[in-house]
């Protein structure tokens, strides 16, 4: 690669500037867009493989079966007996440990205090799941009671000016414990993260001791003894837990932890795709915008390339070889594509904070990994190879005095390969557009259905500290103010689904009725007044009715499933107490939004509730009323914090999922219509420049500005009316597969389907059409002049 070649290729590029900023900046625009979606898949692909020996960890997962043994259910936790049961009677079991739901938990040091995702688990869950120690040891850090693992961000917000190794902190204010572990911050591509985690092993009172079988709120995990295989033991270990709890008929079975994020859902008790649905859709997109942009730069090189023929035929009639000529064309397209790759790098860099705010992530470059720039880099090869190709071999080929002579005409072949690639490329755009619309649609469907209850000026805060004891009071308080009309004290989020149920009995009950489930939340008084959940019939609880002590309100989902005909004062046996029904209100929707509600329990008792909801007084300002409130809990609570939170932005929470497709499928279906439209206008340009003499004679012979733009308009038209029959259908066909998976979906109708057709016609037209106008526009003198 001498330097007399390189000046040659830097000089060419530089002639024809207009030619080399189009090409150039589609293909880098493609390059980085495809670079952003890599990332992010790359970062959930990698998910859980920072831990160590992770191809043998497995979770423990729970299938519950109806009376004639059909699953209708999976759930990946299970009772925290399972695996102390596990590691004593069953063979092949290296390591078994539970580990908590993360909670929000206070961490007092001194006159600084914290809160943080603190999880609880049993010590061998440092045998299981590897992390990186700063100070202290996997083997040491829970070898005695009372013991705190924290990350390092938690060890430097506690602990700014020391090591906090060996250091004394205070666990929700009232327990000691010693921090015996500081391990490095945990990556958000990671299960099982946390802030602080504390062992079981303790005998100050953060943990129920009792071994439970019919509890399911625990995650278990575990390792297998080499040679294992894990068929048969999961045919071995189905049964287990009914072996020892004959409360549920369940099944369980263990689930690889390396898959847990990509195919975690369930469907009959089989892996049913996941998140890896999202995932492919992504890998679509990124290799869809980067055909997109690689047939651009094939088709605008080949084409400028036709120009070049009596450069080719005058450098062979002063001795150049054929070798020499493919050298220049070849290098010309690798330079170009490698000023394309540096400028999408540049790119990516510049967007990736933006990026990661709009989905929520932390990614870097980094992130992609050895293999993945590898096969980038073969892509970029590969099309400077494709792209240099024609010229190099083709145009190298010509006798020197049929290009002098101006006999070499385009190859017919040629351009039918290139409208072949403008097709194949605004079909893609078809398929990207059509389906943007899609995404849209469907989750503004999900967030326009009716939640169930009113989450405006409703917030919410953790009860803890000295609230428990202090509930009525702050109630009174608040009240009093004016700043909250109403409030309640609940074990869950209105907005979030937090616990499940079964085992009710009730009259006319079938023997299968006995496995159905129910999400239950527990509370006092005030319920619906509070969250706003419409009553169908019947009434929320009252504190001047004492038998409301054991009443119970259930949902409609509830009394269909029950099959209760007459609801209002039947007897319904619920944790062991015959409770009878006073109400029934509209379904809420608090797990997935995209499918249909469970059976749901409210019931009044005693409880320790982990939720306070609060309904803002609209006649005074919200800023107002949020001051007033954190002002009076402060009071009352002064170790805590007051942590506010908006019932809408919790439940907002539930469509990140569809929100993070609608983005990126927004952004990189709009960029995709950018680079398709950057193409045609360099191949519009390159066509009206190559019938310049042709135009001049029409407008000579009387031919109209609006004849010749629709003249040089048509044949690129046509083209995307082409592509546009293609997409569509397939457009069509494949997003129907995606919505398939919603219980509640919106309909694909006939106007989003032309909508998004006579967007892309318009926009093709337009710049198709600019560079007609400038044509038409010309003078004619100047193009025959000289004929």
């Amino acid at each position: 690669m001498d330097k007399l070649s390189l000046k040659i290729a830097w000089r060419n590029l530089w002639k024809n500037k207009g030619f080399t900023l189009i090409n150039l900046g589609g293909l880098a625009i493609g390059l980085a867009a495809s670079l952003l979606l890599l990332l992010y898949v790359a970062n959930e692909w990698k998910f859980n493989t920072q831990y160590k020996d992770a191809e043998n960890i497995y979770e423990v997962k729970t299938n519950f079966l109806d009376a004639a043994g059909k699953v209708f259910g999976t759930t990946g936790v299970s009772p925290n007996a399972l695996p102390l049961a596990m590691r004593s009677e069953l063979a092949g079991v290296k390591a078994a440990a539970f580990i908590t739901w993360p909670s929000q938990t206070l961490l007092v040091n001194g006159t600084t205090s914290v809160k943080v995702d603190n999880r609880i688990a049993e010590p061998d869950i440092l045998k299981i799941l590897s992390y990186k120690f700063i100070s202290g040891s996997a083997e040491t850090a829970f070898s005695k009671p009372n013991s705190v693992i924290l990350t390092s961000n938690t060890a430097k917000r506690l602990f700014p000016n020391t090591s906090a190794i060996g250091k004394s902190l205070k666990f929700m204010n009232f327990a000691n414990l010693t921090v015996t572990g500081i391990i490095e911050d945990l990556p958000e591509n990671m299960s099982y993260r946390f802030e602080s985690l504390v062992s079981t092993n303790e005998n100050v009172g953060i943990f129920p001791k009792a071994m439970q079988w019919d509890n399911y709120s625990f995650y278990t995990l575990l390792k297998l003894n080499p040679g294992v295989n894990v068929d048969d033991f999961n045919k071995n270990i189905s049964n287990f837990l009914n072996q020892h709890s004959n409360k549920e008929v369940t099944s369980i079975f263990i689930y690889p932890l390396l898959k847990s994020n990509l195919y975690g859902d369930f469907i009959n008790g089989k892996p049913a795709d996941g998140k890896i649905g999202q995932v492919r859709i992504f890998i679509g997109l990124a290799i869809g915008i980067l055909i997109i942009a690689c047939i651009n730069f094939m088709n605008l090189a080949t084409a400028k390339a036709g120009k070049r023929a009596k450069e080719v035929g005058i450098k062979k009639a002063m001795g150049a070889g054929r070798g020499s000529l493919i050298h220049q064309f070849l290098l010309e397209a690798i330079l170009m594509v490698s000023f394309s790759f540096i400028l999408a790098i540049t790119i990516v860099e510049i967007s990736l904070p933006l990026f990661n705010n709009l989905l929520h992530v932390n990614l870097t470059l980094q992130s992609l990994g050895f293999t993945n720039w590898l096969y980038l880099c073969v892509v970029v090869f590969i099309t400077a190879l494709l792209s240099g190709s024609y010229p190099a071999f083709y145009l190298s080929a010509f006798q020197p005095v049929d290009t002098v002579k101006g006999l070499i005409r385009q190859n017919g072949s040629s351009v039918t390969l290139r409208k072949a690639l403008v097709v194949v490329q605004f079909s893609f755009a078809v398929l990207l557009i059509t389906g943007t619309i899609v995404v849209y649609n469907q989750l503004q469907y999900l967030r326009n259905r009716p939640m169930g209850y009113n989450s405006t000026s409703l917030v919410e805060m953790p009860m803890e500290g000295m609230l428990f004891q202090n509930y009525d009071e702050l109630k009174n308080r608040l009240v009093q103010s004016g700043a909250v009309l109403s409030m309640c004290k609940t074990t869950a989020s209105i907005s979030t689904q937090n616990s499940v149920t079964s085992g009710l009995e009730w009259e006319g009950m079938l023997p299968a009725d006995k496995s159905l489930r129910f999400n239950q939340i527990i509370t006092t008084n005030d319920f619906s007044n509070t969250t706003g959940v419409k009553m169908v019939i019947g009434r929320d609880f009252s504190k001047d009715i004492a038998s409301d002590s054991s009443a119970i309100m259930l949902n409609s989902s509830a009394v269909k499933a029950m099959n209760l005909q007459q609801p209002i004062g039947k007897k319904v046996l619920y944790e062991g107490i015959r409770r009878t029904v006073i109400g029934v209100f509209e379904d809420i929707i608090w797990a997935d939004p995209t499918k249909k509600e469970m059976p749901m329990v409210v019931a009044w008792g005693p409880f320790l509730p982990n939720v306070i909801t609060m309904r803002l007084n609209s006649a005074r300002s919200t800023k107002e009323a949020l001051a007033t409130i954190t002002k009076i809990t402060k009071e009352m609570n002064p170790v805590y914090p007051v942590d506010l939170e908006f019932v809408d932005s919790l439940y907002q929470e539930k469509f990140e999922r569809e929100r993070v497709l609608s983005i990126l499928s927004n952004l990189f279906g709009g960029l995709s219509i950018f680079i398709s439209c950057l193409g045609l206008l360099g191949l519009s340009a390159y066509s009206a420049e190559l019938r310049t003499k042709e135009i001049g004679i029409r407008k000579v012979l009387g031919a109209s500005h609006v004849g010749i733009v629709n003249l040089l308009s048509w044949n690129f038209v046509k083209m995307v009316l082409i592509a546009i029959c293609i997409g569509l259908p397939l457009s069509y066909y494949l997003m129907n597969i995606w919505l398939s998976k919603f219980d509640f979906r919106t309909e694909i109708t006939g106007f989003m389907m032309f909508s998004s057709a006579g967007f892309i016609v318009l926009i093709a037209y337009l710049t198709v059409s600019y560079q007609a106008v400038r044509a038409a526009s010309a003078n004619p003198i100047n193009a025959i002049k000289y004929e």
